[in-house]
């Protein structure tokens, strides 16, 4: 593949050819990952394919679509045969246990509601693993996320994919300046999932027509509860359904199967008015419902601040912004208030419902697509 003739970079930024580039390529056997893979291949780069096994995938073999099983670690290896590239598989387990599964399950327990994904790239995908890609002294790391790299004035700047329905940039936030200039989306600027599936076809790969995973990896039946209580036996204890009035108004089997905004599945029939959990309080073991109205706010605070935006964040700045508070729903305008020790306020122009700690506040550009970094919410708002 011939160079640009105007920069002399190759399609991944680098002046070199793409022979002469190696490329790590993060393979969970799907289809988007599948195909970086077999496009950067096919257009000569260096590839190594690597994927990690994160959990016992025994258990979930049974589970179509769910990341990183056996099955899957099967298939990303026919692709790398396909397109005839190394492929090595590394055991995560207990990597991904201790910073992932453990801190999922603590974090329910706390009456939070968690996004494991988030911190799964965030501590093993774009750490141990980019730590892997640099020693096998690749140049970059390719992913098969739906989000954008592009090299703005004064560094590269992570941006929301083109195709607006597959983004994953609510998820992507805690990416640091480090790992955004080391890694690369080949896939942010699609229009739409059929062309990765119609990508896929032309190289003939055997995932082509593979669905997509919809449930967090390692809950291989959505049933979030039942995980939690394997990881952590006996953490299930009965409580009290309560009105924020003070009315107690029924039972509970553990705060666990509860998630903040909640309104069916209460077990509290027969109410006049419709309810929604407005508060899990894990001290008296208490589940608290209201009127939907209880769930509005307009305040936010946010901890573990990570900012890709140009100048550096001070306290008692006020800044312009928006934010989702879900992955979704759309962006919100808002003001950024920075504090100290990595801490910040976000005011939202027009209250939302349902903020919930243990959930991310992701900050956009308002006027363009770019991702200004995020935080977590922390604490009922």
């Amino acid at each position: 593949m011939a160079l640009d003739s105007k920069t002399d970079l190759n399609s991944l930024g680098f002046a070199k050819s793409p022979q002469d580039t190696r490329v790590v390529v993060a393979m969970s056997g799907g289809v988007d990952s599948s195909v970086v893979a077999a496009e950067l291949a096919s257009q000569g780069y260096d590839v190594v394919g690597i994927t990690l096994q994160l959990y016992d995938h025994g258990a979930a073999l049974a589970k179509k679509g769910a990341c990183c099983a056996g099955r899957d670690i099967h298939d990303a290896r026919r692709v790398a045969e396909e397109m005839d590239f190394p492929h090595y598989v590394l055991d995560y387990e207990n990597i991904f246990k201790d910073a992932v599964m453990d801190e999922f399950a603590e974090s329910y327990l706390g009456g939070a509601t968690p996004v494991p994904c988030i911190r799964c790239n965030e501590r093993v995908k774009f750490k141990d693993l980019l730590e892997t890609a640099k020693d096998l002294d690749a140049d970059c790391m390719a992913t098969g996320h739906y989000i954008q790299r592009k090299a703005g004035p004064h560094k590269a700047e992570l941006h929301a994919a083109a195709d607006r329905a597959r983004d994953q940039s609510y998820f992507l936030f805690s990416t640091t300046q480090e790992q955004l200039d080391f890694l690369r989306f080949p896939l942010g600027h699609l229009e739409s999932k059929d062309e990765t599936r119609a990508l896929a076809a032309k190289h003939g790969l055997p995932v082509a027509d593979k669905p997509d995973s919809q449930d967090i990896c390692f809950v291989p039946d959505g049933n979030y509860a039942k995980v939690i209580e394997k990881l952590r036996p006996g953490s299930a204890e009965p409580g009290e359904i309560v009105h924020a009035d003070g009315r107690v108004l029924g039972r509970h089997e553990g705060v666990i199967h509860y998630t903040i905004g909640q309104r069916r599945g209460l077990g509290i029939g027969g109410l006049s008015e419709p309810l929604y959990v407005v508060k899990l309080d894990v001290e008296t073991k208490r589940v608290i419902v209201g009127p939907k109205a209880l769930l509005s706010t307009r305040t936010i605070p946010v901890r573990e601040i990570n900012w890709l935006g140009d100048a550096p964040l001070t306290p008692g700045q006020e800044i312009n912004l928006a934010v989702k508070v879900r992955s979704t729903r759309p962006p919100r305008e808002a003001i950024l208030k920075p504090l100290d020790n990595g801490l910040a306020e976000v005011e939202l122009l027009e209250a939302e419902e349902g903020v919930s700690p243990g959930q991310a506040c992701v900050f956009y550009d308002p006027e363009s697509t770019r991702v200004l970094g995020g935080g977590w919410i922390w604490r009922g708002a």
